[in-house]
């Protein structure tokens, strides 16, 4: 199993990265989590054939997590003549923010019919989300709830955990999110300044030594984290990064 960074950038695309996106890939699942309005670009650059995707897991409806649904959408059903079913799931309110986001983004698209089976699954908050080898369990973290519930994800698979804060300032959910986690993919959006909605890596390493994960990889860096990395003791990710788990 490993995990790709397709995009690991914030929704300005600070130091030239991608949206948020990542490839998620085992012996008998292929799965993305988020799909941030640059990452159609982003995977043509990876060469990642879309059609092999089988589920889009998305944390909250922000354009830099689920912004390239539409020409995921559209792409497969015009240009890759894509036939195998594709199942989306992301927080309560998913079926009507879909149609409304395809037809904002294509007018007249949000009651297309597909040449290939979609669903629409909208995740139990707290509860184990079983989707084939994936069990997901979602976790509600504190960024801005108009565009939510917004998500953490502890996802198990072929003996394996991945823990991913989302979008998200502290809360002691994290804590349950990355706890032991073989992998913990974590917004650090800032050093130092504590900012509403986003994480100051400081406020993450003062509780790291209760969330223990094996592995933590930094994400969604603003311009004042990119410019201090240097300054960092912990890992931090790079698009087309791979973690082999």
């Amino acid at each position: 199993m490993y995990l790709q960074f397709v995009g690991c950038g914030d929704a300005f695309g600070s130091g030239g990265r991608f949206n948020t996106c990542f490839h998620l890939v085992g012996r008998e699942f292929n799965a993305l989590i988020d799909c941030g309005g640059s990452s159609l670009v982003a995977m043509n650059k990876l060469a990642i054939n879309r059609n092999d995707i089988d589920v889009i897991f998305i944390t909250h409806f922000h354009a830099d997590h689920i912004g390239a649904l539409p020409s995921f959408i559209l792409e497969a059903n015009y240009v890759l003549k894509r036939r195998r079913a594709l199942t989306i799931a992301g927080p309560p309110g998913l079926k009507s923010r879909y149609a409304e986001l395809m037809e904002a983004a294509f007018p007249g698209t949000k009651a297309l019919e597909l040449a290939f089976p979609l669903t629409l699954r909208e995740l139990e908050i707290g509860r184990r989300n079983d989707f084939g080898p994936i069990r997901l369990t979602p976790f509600h973290v504190v960024h801005d709830d108009r565009a939510g519930p917004c998500l953490g994800f502890r996802l198990e698979a072929e003996g394996k955990v991945i823990g991913f804060s989302g979008d998200t300032e502290w809360t002691d959910t994290l804590i349950e999110v990355g706890r032991a986690a073989d992998l913990f993919i974590c917004e650090a959006y800032t050093r130092d300044k504590p900012i509403k909605t986003h994480m100051a890596l400081s406020l993450l390493e003062r509780h790291l030594d209760q969330i223990r994960p094996k592995r933590l990889v930094l994400t969604h860096m603003s311009n004042d984290m990119l410019a201090r990395r240097a300054e960092l003791t912990h890992e931090t990710a790079e698009d087309g990064m791979i973690v082999e788990l």
